[in-house]
């Protein structure tokens, strides 16, 4: 598929997906505007054809030039190259976008909002864990009784960009003998991170199952893009330190999606 084509099968899957969370994007040349000053641009890299990986940036106030990109990367399976770039646009939109979309709107019906009491100085937001896979009402259930955050704080808070947002990835799973648990700040591994997740208890089971999760952390009384729906809007929703069962946002998503 020509560069230009993985481009146009792309930024259509987006305006798709940002469509369920009923706001509208439209394709304008490299990005795919959205309301306001929204946007979402797309960032090809070299040597990627073929393999179903897209690189995303939801830009908050696009044309300036210091405005917040909340970045991700997402990878899809399927029988063509199409078909991959729309299942990693799915995935990105279940779990990044919903999570931005969360901090545009401020209405909790996206992503969740606490303050954990490891990283003081920070709230959170956190969209929905996209589960899939054999068997993954396991690794569902584990999520939605427990805050993975809290367990790689200590190897977070170092590395937390001050008085900006900070996108938290984070991805597990596999089976039993044959498991992964991989963090990303901000586009980056963070192998302490990594190891910390990978250290708790979630379940392995003999098939492979996986989940996706992404976390915002915002620094308190720093970054808070104004809303952009169109009826008035409460304020960012103030929830307690996270406890089992807090966030149970958890979706099962196709088999054919990863990472």
């Amino acid at each position: 598929m020509r560069p230009q084509d993985r481009m146009a099968v792309i930024q259509r899957s987006v305006v798709r997906e940002m469509a369920q969370f009923g706001v509208e994007f439209t394709v304008d040349g490299e990005v795919v505007r959205g309301p306001g000053t929204t946007a979402v641009a797309v960032r090809e890299h070299p040597g990627q054809g073929g393999s179903g990986h897209v690189d995303l940036g939801f830009v908050l106030d696009l044309g300036r030039a210091d405005a917040p990109v909340v970045w991700d990367c997402a990878a899809g399976l399927g029988k063509t190259e199409e078909e991959k770039l729309d299942n990693a646009v799915k995935m990105w939109a279940t779990t990044t976008a919903s999570t931005v979309v969360e901090l545009l709107e401020h209405r909790g019906e996206h992503g969740d909002h606490y303050r954990p009491a490891e990283l003081a100085g920070w709230r959170a937001i956190q969209g929905p864990a996209a589960v899939f896979g054999f068997g993954n009402e396991r690794l569902a259930g584990w999520l939605a009784d427990h805050q993975p955050l809290t367990a790689i704080a200590e190897a977070l808070g170092p590395r937390l960009t001050g008085g900006q947002l900070n996108g938290v990835k984070l991805f597990l799973g596999g089976r039993a003998g044959d498991d992964i648990a991989e963090v990303r700040l901000n586009g980056e591994v963070s192998e302490a991170a990594s190891a910390a997740l990978h250290a708790l208890d979630w379940p392995r089971g003999e098939r492979f199952c996986w989940a996706r999760l992404f976390v915002l952390l915002i620094p308190e009384g720093g970054v808070q893009p104004e809303p952009v729906c169109s009826v008035p809007v409460p304020a960012p929703v103030a929830a307690p330190a996270p406890r089992p069962g807090l966030l149970a946002r958890v979706r099962h998503v196709l088999r054919s999606a990863r990472r």
